[in-house]
């Protein structure tokens, strides 16, 4: 195991402390200290097995830091689906290292989210309602907020920077461009904020449906739906007495018992009706117009082959920042994924200027 895969488990023990500190539910909480824990000793296990000097363990990276600082700002459930990102890449060194050093295979080998579940399964401290809210934190921190401003600052970019230069090759680089990236970015911008309106608006109006559906049956056949609530806390393991006093209990009060059966048998929370639709999509018409509006600047105050210039200059500058950002989901080398998709958007941008190149010529002659 080498100092890069070292400094991950080290990262990853940095992170889980920091849930800890900041998780509400001392259960939970506890959970992620002995995610700490287990991180850590990863990290002083493997470099005693490879013969590294323990006390050269690094402290936490500058990435680290910056999710930390990402998570006071965004929220802790980010930094949490951050670490779930890395799963596999953890996993796959540890199992290298166990390959490398003859040992053998280990429960801890497997992906965190499988570890995360066994600690809390094996609690009897932990409730099945922070059970539950541990896997709904699991299943929607893939899309935080951070995610989607890096993805929706790199739509506006490529597109617009390609566009611009395909109007630029067919036109020199005169005005005719700044009027096409204007359009350009008005018309990604309203398709995303759109398409993320109706994106939102619909999967509410599905959970609404399902609901009245929900209550309808609950109001006609209370008999059955005890039923089935009982069978499904069966289903998790609780004896069958306990799971049809439970259920009993719960359907003495029809709100309750309607809200705790959406929950179990739709997997749908209040939660899930909040998000506001218009929100959704002003934010991700912000975040597409903040990426689409850089490959435009230079034109509202050159023209020709110094705006082309300076055009690509600030979005290639703007398309590493982007793949500098997304190493805070992938752990990679921020050198090579800023470069990586700096060279994809140069040669879209490039394909899109020639083809206006040619286009130009033929049409102007």
């Amino acid at each position: 195991m080498n100092l890069k895969n070292i400094q991950t488990e080290v990262d990853a023990g940095f992170l889980y402390d920091l849930l800890a500190k900041q998780e509400k539910d001392e259960n939970v909480a506890n959970v992620f200290r002995q995610m700490s824990e287990i991180e850590n000793s990863h990290a002083l296990i493997f470099m005693q097995k490879n013969n590294i000097d323990v006390s050269l363990l690094p402290g936490p990276s500058n990435r680290a830091k910056i999710l930390k600082f990402i998570g006071s700002v965004l929220g802790y459930d980010y930094v949490l689906g951050v670490l779930l990102d890395t799963e596999k890449s953890i996993a796959s060194s540890v199992i290298n290292a166990r390959k490398s050093s003859n040992s053998a295979a280990s429960i801890s080998d497997t992906a965190h989210v499988t570890i995360l579940k066994n600690i809390l399964n094996n609690n009897q401290n932990i409730s099945g309602s922070n059970l539950a809210r541990f896997e709904k934190r699991h299943r929607s921190v893939g899309g935080n907020a951070l995610r989607a401003a890096v993805l929706g600052g790199n739509d506006g970019l490529v597109s617009n920077f390609s566009l611009v230069m395909g109007i630029a090759g067919a036109t020199s680089g005169q005005s005719e461009v700044l009027l096409a990236g204007v359009a350009g970015l008005l018309a990604g911008a309203l398709s995303m904020a759109l398409g993320e309106w109706i994106s939102v608006k619909s999967s509410q109006e599905l959970y609404e449906n399902q609901m009245q559906l929900e209550m309808e049956e609950l109001e006609h056949n209370p008999e059955g739906e005890e039923k089935e609530l009982a069978l499904i806390y069966i289903s998790k393991g609780i004896p069958e007495a306990q799971a049809k006093s439970m259920a009993k209990q719960i359907m003495t009060n029809i709100e309750n018992a309607h809200e705790i059966l959406v929950k179990e048998e739709l997997g749908i929370s209040k939660e899930d009706l909040q998000g506001s639709a218009m929100e959704a999509a002003i934010t991700s018409f912000l975040l597409f117009s903040i990426g689409a509006i850089i490959p435009v600047i230079p034109f509202f105050f050159f023209v020709g082959f110094k705006a082309i210039i300076l055009s690509a200059f600030l979005s290639a500058i703007g398309l590493f920042l982007i793949g500098a950002s997304i190493t805070l989901f992938t752990g990679k080398s921020i050198w090579f994924s800023g470069f990586r998709q700096v060279l994809f958007g140069l040669v879209a941008a490039g394909i899109t200027f020639g083809i206006g190149k040619l286009i130009g010529v033929a049409v102007l002659g």
